[in-house]
């Protein structure tokens, strides 16, 4: 009884919120910051949850943009989830049916694309609402809501697994608005995210002089002499070495990928001169942990070569090393039977009016109900299974990538997926980036995946601190899965050390203040 009772009180209370979530969400999607800068995101999250009673640790493992808060009701366990809130650069989009920046803002600049605000305020929400619950009906235990910045390159989530803050949980409850039609308002099964891993390459031309440089008869100076090739060359080298490797690092089946971004270069250095420093970063997606240290092998190898042609040392940083999601058939049912009751999202006319008109500006024949059906239907988790599993190879137990998959090593993990408003499309035709972006930020259309998502977490919740069979029969699953719990005989540990000190002081895209006031770190040209 004080199950139902609890979880009917969880559900009451995001109803009655659903204004404060709105306006919440809308906060955070107009702070955009991108991965490791959420500066403004993380204190705004830290300000309410004190607020709200949580004690909250700042700048949780070493990284800045992140917390760790605690809310307890008295003994009893511990149940966890989490927010995000990094936006992605080059995803500039104002909250309008038509192609637009944000006023005064670069083109460049980052915007919510899956939105990780919503993601957010959803889990925000569904703690709020099992706390509120756990005190209108006296339910004990403990809550813990954890900020991760920088999920876009999977960053801090290895960084506190690494560093201990999920051993004390007896479950966690992880939340993504759907990315897709397929596996759209579900649990996810067996096949969770895979592995994702990202280094930094830096070249460094320490001393050009030293470059064997003979200069024509009679006098010479550094313009007539043969330079090093310096810095530069070992970047470009690196990027073109690694394009024509990439053939022959896996076979051509399974899905993973490789992908480059340059984080620095020696910038405007004299043309006469040898350029002394280049960044590259390499990001690397893949569905077992033996194909991704196969492509760092490739990768070692192709700088360690290019660094001795280009007359460069290079040293190399891990920026994350993630490791693969671990099932828990347990959690999905307690998640789902949640889910079950409350029901998908449901967009009303507004919402329909606002995906018209950008049906409208973009010259497709605007839909009577253009949202896509999927995105308001309930898939069973094995039917979703199903779905995924249709299109994969057979050996493949793992797909794309997240980093809440080292959560689930340390403590039964449900990942959730609720429908977000997408729209219908002619036969052949795609609609435009900046389209999904905006109906994350429009209201209408965003509003109720949050709703449905915190409800349904909030419930899900307050059914594990009720149903002490539930919570044993995850506990039991997780200890059988990892043969016997954290530190057990097919337990993967954390692929960080304890140690390990974040990658915060990269040259990541940023807001700065400059004499000019605040803008994004690329300059606003004519």
């Amino acid at each position: 009884m004080a199950s139902k009772a609890g979880i009917d009180s969880a559900i009451d209370w995001v109803e009655s919120q659903r204004k404060t979530l709105s306006d919440w969400h809308a906060t955070v999607w107009d702070f955009h910051e991108p991965a490791w800068r959420e500066y403004r995101s993380a204190a705004w999250y830290v300000d309410l949850l004190r607020k709200q009673g949580f004690e909250v640790e700042e700048a949780s493992g070493g990284m800045p943009t992140a917390f760790c808060a605690t809310w307890s009701n008295g003994d009893g366990p511990t149940i966890g989830s989490y927010a995000e809130y990094d936006a992605v650069p080059g995803n500039n989009q104002d909250r309008v049916p038509y192609k637009k920046l944000r006023d005064g803002i670069h083109h460049a600049a980052a915007g919510h694309t899956d939105p990780h605000s919503a993601l957010g305020i959803s889990a925000l929400g569904g703690v709020l609402a099992a706390k509120a619950a756990m005190e209108k009906h006296g339910i004990k235990g403990r809550l813990k809501f954890l900020g991760e910045p920088a999920e876009k390159v999977c960053g801090s989530k290895p960084v506190h697994a690494a560093k201990g803050y999920y051993d004390d949980m007896d479950a966690a409850v992880s939340f993504h608005p759907s990315f897709g039609t397929v596996r759209a308002n579900t649990a996810i099964w067996d096949t969770h995210c895979g592995s994702y891993w990202s280094a930094i390459y830096t070249f460094v031309c320490e001393e050009p002089e030293t470059w064997k440089s003979v200069g024509a008869p009679g006098g010479s100076n550094a313009h007539t002499m043969a330079r090093a090739p310096g810095a530069n060359d070992a970047l470009c080298l690196m990027y073109t070495t690694t394009k024509y490797t990439k053939e022959s690092m896996l076979p051509h089946t399974g899905t993973w990928t490789l992908n480059e971004a340059i984080l620095g270069s020696g910038d405007a250095t004299a043309d006469n001169l040898a350029p002394r420093f280049s960044q590259i970063q390499y990001s690397w997606r893949a569905p077992t942990l033996a194909m991704q240290q196969r492509i760092a092998e490739v990768l070692d190898n192709n700088a360690e070569h290019v660094a001795g042609i280009t007359h460069c040392t290079v040293t190399k940083r891990w920026e994350t090393k993630t490791r693969v999601g671990l099932p828990n058939h347990a959690m999905a049912e307690v998640c789902w039977r949640n889910l079950e009751k409350i029901g998908a999202p449901v967009w009303d006319e507004e919402a329909f009016t606002f995906c018209r008109e950008i049906q409208k500006n973009l010259g497709v024949e605007p839909m009577e109900q253009p949202v896509l059906d999927a995105m308001g239907m309930l898939c069973p988790p094995e039917a979703g299974e199903a779905q995924l599993r249709a299109m994969l190879p057979p050996w493949q137990v793992n797909y794309t990538s997240d980093d809440y998959v080292d959560w689930t090593w340390h403590t039964p993990t449900v990942r959730l997926i609720v429908g977000r408003c997408g729209l219908k499309a002619p036969e052949g035709y795609d609609y435009p980036n900046w389209a999904w972006n905006a109906l994350g930020g429009h209201a209408a259309t965003i509003d109720p995946t949050i709703f449905c998502a915190a409800k349904t977490i909030g419930a899900t919740i307050i059914d594990l601190l009720t149903s002490p069979e539930d919570l044993q029969r995850a506990r039991d699953e997780f200890n059988e899965r990892t043969g016997g719990g954290i530190g057990g005989s097919k337990w993967v540990p954390p692929l960080l050390p304890p140690d390990f000190d974040p990658p915060i002081g990269f040259h990541w895209p940023e807001y700065v203040e400059t004499v000019r006031g605040r803008e994004w770190y690329v300059p606003v040209t004519a």
